[in-house]
Formats: C-alpha cells, structure tokens, sequence
C-alpha cells in the first residue's frame, strides 16, 4: 500500500484546501498521514480515515527554540512513516519538509508553494534580506533528485526557474487546490439594491483591505468583509480599525464563515484588490457560484478571470480604479448577470477539482515510477 505524507502549518488549512486530495489518495488504496499542527479540527481529520500526526508547528513563529522542536517532530513522523511521497504546502512547511526529507534520506518529495507570501510582497530592508535567504534555500532544496515543485500561477512558475529552484521538467503550475463545481453551484443572482460586494479573504493590508474600504466611499452599495485578522501576519488588521470601517454603514464586518455557499447567494459581486496571490480559492469559488470579480493585475489574481469578461482587473495598491469597477458593476445589472454566468464557464472549464487532483496523481505516479 503507498503511503503519502502531507506536512501543512494548519489543520483547518488542510480541511479547507487539502482534503479532496487527501480522500482521493485514501479512495485509491493509499494510506495517508497528515502531519500538521493542530487546533480544534483533529476528530475531523481523524473521522476521514487519515492518521493525524500533531506537529508542535507555529506558522509565524521564529523562536530557535519552539522551530528545532518541529524539526525534531518532523524528522520522528518522517522516520517513523518512510511514505512513498512527502508532499509540502506553502513556503515554511516546503524548507522544513525537503531539509528533513534530505537529512533521513526520503524517497520523493512534492513541494506545493501556494503563493509566495509576505517575504515577496514586503519592500523593507528585513524582508528583502528574508527574500534573499529563502531564495537561497529553495534553490538549494528544490533541485535534489526526485523531488517536484507546484506553483499556482504563471508568475511563480516564472519566479523559479529564475532562481534555479526547478527546471521545466520539475515543475508543473496547477491552478489552485480547484472546486467542487456541485458543493458549489450556479446561483441566480441576488440583484440587491443597492448590491453587496463581498471581500472574502484574511483582514490583512496585503489583501487590499483598507484600498477596498476606500473605494466604498465613493459606491452605491455595501461591503462585506468576510474573514478574520491573523496575527502571524506582520500585515493582517486589528479589530479596532476594522469596527471603525463598520461606523458609517457602508462596511459589514461577518469575520471567519464557513457557509461560502450562502454568502455567494445573498451578495452581488467577488471583490479582492491583493497584492499576490498564488489562484485565491475565494474567486474560484465565487466564480464557481456565478459571481462577477474584481480583482487586480498581480500574480495569482490575473489568471482568475480574462478583464472585461467575467470582470475587471484594476491596478493593485490603490483604490481609484477599484471603485470605477466597483460603481460600474452597481449601477448595471445586466453587466453583473452576463459576467457571472461566464465566471461560472471559466470555473467548468479550468478548476474543477477533478481535473485538479489527476494533475496531482499525475506528479504522484512519475515520482514513484508507477502508470
């Protein structure tokens, strides 16, 4: 029986992005483990079958102390386990998943970046030097034998081969962790008066929060901010400044949801003004759910949507353009219904899930040599 690893900073991020996958693996006859550090979501993962492997992991954290505590977890799951593949999520768990992997010798690892994060959004001198040094890393760990990298979008497929981490052969650009285009269906559109402009996303300033809350000003309609700070983020927003959006009545602050389904029935338009993305899972699924988008020409947004078709691609960083497209969507309906229903065939067409996971199975059966 084949045996799969999958290292990743959350449990609730391997339930929200990593689960489809995880189950096909199970479904095919593999046994999988799922080494995360885990908050309150371990019966979950448990009642899918998976084992769970509890890694004392903190996903911003940079004291010596409690990171060498996870590298030795790590190395003892590792050891324990010798899977047929490792498979690593985003950026800290792809450094500390190959550097183990290289030190117990194992048999093929599969680094998923799901975006580069803040070391590639921020413009300090600390975040250049911390640019440099994981630049450096991922082109020393990334090149071993029988590994492969995944990427989201054009840009960071791009960005690695610029920096000698992958060769064409070693990388493939999937787009996103896809959708289940049934969970998520074509939704008849809402049509509010005035419409709601959903922002569902982390309440960080590298999302284009505050350029978001800016350009409602100058809207017919409502905001709905539908997410929650994060402060392992060095940008993410405190709630203070988040209840002051609240005071005028044009923002509505409903923090962490799960029901996506239902908000996607009550609000009008998708709107996420960030400054990188890897493919944000919340367009595809507003995508999938009919819903026009606005987003902005960075890496990761470009590629969700074609602008002028099933929405608008503004410039990032600033909220004039944003609440053009924002006011133009508002004010005509019919535009609203006729771009939705082509996100909806762009969503068919690109990110199902299905067609997701066989790319992943795809990776999986040339690292081990199998058909």
């Amino acid at each position: 029986m084949p045996k799969i690893v999958y290292f990743i900073t959350e449990d609730w991020a391997f339930l929200s992005h990593r689960l489809p996958l995880a189950r096909a693996a199970r479904d095919a006859g593999w046994e999988v483990v799922i080494a995360t550090h885990v908050t309150t979501k371990a019966e979950v993962i448990e009642n899918e079958g998976f084992l769970l492997e509890p890694l004392p992991l903190d996903r911003g954290g940079v004291h010596p102390w409690r990171e060498l505590k996870a590298l030795a977890a790590l190395t003892g799951v590792l050891i324990r386990h010798r899977p047929d593949i490792l498979h690593c999520v985003a950026v800290k768990p792809v450094i500390y998943g190959n550097l183990i992997a290289w030190l117990t010798r194992q048999k093929a690892t599969v680094s998923a970046l799901a975006g580069m994060g803040y070391a590639y959004t921020g413009g300090s001198a600390k975040v250049r030097l911390l640019r440099f040094a994981l630049s450096s890393l991922l082109r020393w760990l990334l090149r071993r034998p029988n590994t492969h990298t995944i990427v989201q979008n054009d840009d960071d497929r791009a960005l690695m081969l610029a920096l000698g981490a992958a060769t064409p052969e070693t990388i493939t650009l999937i787009p996103g962790s896809g959708v289940d285009l049934q969970a998520l269906p074509a939704l008849p559109p809402p049509d509010n008066t005035p419409p709601i402009f959903a922002l569902v996303a982390r309440i960080l300033a590298d999302k284009g929060v505050r350029e978001a809350v800016e350009a409602m000003k100058q809207v017919d309609g409502t905001l709905w901010l539908v997410g929650s700070p994060d402060p392992h983020n060095p940008s993410s927003i405190d709630e203070a400044e988040i209840r002051g959006w609240e005071k005028d009545g044009k923002v509505e602050w409903l923090g962490h949801r799960t029901d996506i389904v239902e908000i996607w029935r009550q609000a009008d338009v998708a709107v996420l003004p960030s400054y990188r993305e890897g493919t944000p899972k919340a367009l595809l699924e507003a995508a999938a759910c009919a819903r026009p988008i606005i987003t902005t020409d960075v890496t990761g947004c470009r590629q969700v949507i074609e602008n002028g078709t099933e929405g608008f691609i503004v410039p990032a960083r600033e909220s004039l353009g944003l609440a053009e497209a924002m006011q133009r969507l508002a004010v005509e309906p019919a535009l609203r219904h006729k771009m939705g229903a082509a996100a909806r065939r762009r969503a068919e067409a690109r990110f199902g899930q299905e067609r997701v996971v066989e790319m992943h199975f795809e990776i999986y059966r040339s690292l081990m040599g199998t058909p």
